[in-house]
Order: C-alpha cells, then sequence, then structure tokens
C-alpha cells in the first residue's frame, strides 16, 4: 500500500550506534545471550516487482542494522503466514514484522505473540481487528489515499468532456488492505460525475499473469473500454500485452492508470503505454529496522508511520528512471 502525512524522516534515524543488547528474555521472550536482536519476518510472497524490491529492501536493511533476520515467503497465503509467526513464536524470536496477506483473521496469532511478550510491526499493509493493543505499529503507505490520486487525475484528464467513460479495474488480492482501499478511494473520488463507469472490476491477484488473463476477459466481454485503473504495475503490465494482443494502443485507445512506480511500470509510463503512475515505495526496510529496535527497547513509537510518495507522469518518469532503486 496509507499516508496522509510523510515520515520519511524516520528513516534518517536509522542505526547511527551500534546495536546494544536489548530485550532479554523476560522481556520479549528472546533466549538470544549474544546481545544480537533477531527479527521474524513474514512476507506475502514474491507476487510482484514491488515485492521484491520490498523483500530485498528487508533483508538489506536487517543487516546494515546488526539484526538477525529470519525470513519466510507465505506464498500468497494467509495459513503460510500465521504458520511463520507461530514459528518465530517458538524461536523466541525479539520482534516480528509481517505484511499481512489479507486483513481479517489474524487475532489470536497476534494473542499468541502478546502473549509471549513478542512485539509485532505490521508492515505496507494493515490488519483490521478491534484490538489494536496486538501489534505496535504499522508502517506503510496510505491505500486510500492512492485511490483517490488515481481518480483526481481521472477526473482531471476528462475535465470538460459530458461522453462516458467505460472503466474497467483490475483489483489486488481478495481481502488484502490495497485492493480494499485502493478501490474504495477511486470510487470516492469518481463518484460524484456519474460520466465515470466501472463497468467491469475483477481480481488480477497483483501478477502479471493475472492480470493478462482478466483484462482479454474484460475486452472480450466489452467493445468499448476507456481506461484500466490496474492496483499494481504488474497488473498493469499484464493488461498492456492483452490489449497490444487485441489489435488496440495502450495508453491511446485505452488510457492507463496504475500504482506502485517499480522500474517496469515506470518504463513503460515513459514510453507511453501507461498515462500514469501513483507511487508507493517497497524500500521500508531501514524504516523498520528503526522501529524494531525502538520497540524491543520499550520506547513509544508512532501507532502508524507513513510513507512519503508521490506520482508520476510520462514526462516525469522519463526525467527519473536513470536513478530509479527498483
Amino acid at each position: 500500500m496509507f499516508r496522509k502525512v510523510a515520515t520519511a524522516a524516520l528513516g534518517g534515524l536509522l542505526v547511527a550506534a551500534a546495536l546494544t543488547a536489548c530485550g532479554g528474555a523476560d522481556e520479549s521472550g528472546s533466549g538470544n545471550d549474544d546481545g544480537k536482536l533477531t527479527m521474524g519476518f513474514a512476507q506475502v510472497g514474491a507476487e510482484s516487482g514491488w515485492r521484491t524490491a520490498n523483500t530485498k529492501s528487508v533483508q538489506e536493511a536487517a543487516a546494515a542494522a546488526g539484526i538477525e533476520l529470519k525470513f519466510s515467503d507465505a506464498q500468497q497465503k494467509q495459513e503460510n503466514q500465521i504458520k511463520a509467526i507461530r514459528s518465530y513464536i517458538a524461536q523466541k524470536v525479539d520482534v516480528i514484522a509481517f505484511s499481512p496477506v489479507v486483513e481479517t483473521g489474524w487475532d489470536q496469532v497476534l494473542k499468541e505473540a502478546k502473549d509471549a511478550k513478542i512485539p509485532v510491526i505490521l508492515t505496507d499493509r494493515a490488519v483490521d481487528s478491534k484490538d489494536t493493543s496486538l501489534y505496535k505499529t504499522f508502517i506503510g503507505s496510505d491505500f486510500v489515499l492512492e485511490g483517490k490520486k488515481a481518480g483526481e487525475w481521472l477526473v482531471k484528464e476528462y475535465q470538460g468532456k459530458s461522453d462516458t467513460v467505460n472503466i474497467v479495474e483490475l483489483q489486488g488480492t481478495t481481502g488484502s488492505a490495497p485492493a480494499n482501499d485502493r478501490k474504495s478511494g477511486f470510487a470516492d473520488v469518481i463518484k460524484a460525475d456519474p460520466k465515470f463507469k466501472v463497468i467491469a472490476s475483477q481480481t488480477g491477484e497483483f501478477t502479471r499473469a493475472k492480470g493478462k488473463e482478466v483484462m482479454e476477459a474484460f475486452l472480450k466481454a466489452n467493445p468499448k473500454i476507456d481506461v484500466l485503473y490496474a492496483h499494481n504495475d504488474d497488473m498493469g503490465l499484464g493488461a498492456i500485452e492483452a490489449i497490444e494482443a487485441a489489435g488496440k494502443k495502450p495508453g491511446v485507445d485505452i488510457k492507463i492508470i496504475t500504482v506502485d512506480a517499480v522500474k517496469d511500470g515506470m518504463t513503460a509510463l515513459a514510453a507511453g503505454k501507461i498515462n500514469f503512475i501513483v507511487e508507493c515505495s517497497p524500500l521500508l526496510g531501514p524504516q523498520l529496522m528503526d522501529l524494531a529496535k525502538k520497540v524491543v527497547a520499550g520506547e513509544t513509537v508512532p501507532q502508524r508511520v507513513l510513507t512519503e510518495e508521490t506520482t508520476f507522469t510520462p514526462e516525469q518518469a522519463k526525467a527519473v528512471l536513470p536513478e530509479r532503486k527498483y
């Protein structure tokens, strides 16, 4: 995935001093006696370029911060993440961090971590739980705002035009925070003008292959599509393949809006195949490690930490592509 207020300054606090022993067995459940903080990190999977960059950021930041990282890939399955978290509890790590596959169904395992006195940090995606004491903080983007930014660009693009605008939407993983929020934010902005009509909306599971498959179905079922709104770049890139195979020109015959701003997406944007991208930065590693040290040390941290991001037009993409890190 929100992020109504930028807190990039937090990242600047990253490890200025050597790591000291913190969170002994009586405080965090850790059995480590070498003074090295241990983090269990349960990743969603490797479904997109964004997720790959996110994993790399976490792994590199842990190494730089002197934190031992126990990493697991859930392959986009909630049961795998729950199993990994329980494994981390059994291993008595100092802190657990994870990016939830979906929003619901976490209370029991998070209560187990709390009972074991192991603090939990949510990264990238939120959970839907009434008990906010089950986790210490959530670091990530404002996905609702991302959807709103996508909608605002669309409204501006068609300002002064009265013809109906037929929109198809490639949603992210069903039940996930970014899918729910990017959809609602977008819908909230465009609902004021009846000319904007979402004629088809279906999950593309955040993958390029599924994005292509679903877009092929959209094109067959709907002879007139004006706009594609994809919840991430990878689905949008898959859709571009389907659009081109159908003999249409992406970015011209069908305007395309995506979210993430990974390098492949930015390359397509610079080439005019995508019209607008809302950035969602995957480089959360440094901020995560800083937060981990603080929560294990018992320091108070904000319950919500937002990441700083922007938006890109084709011209802006051309300017930043040479220095793009992901």
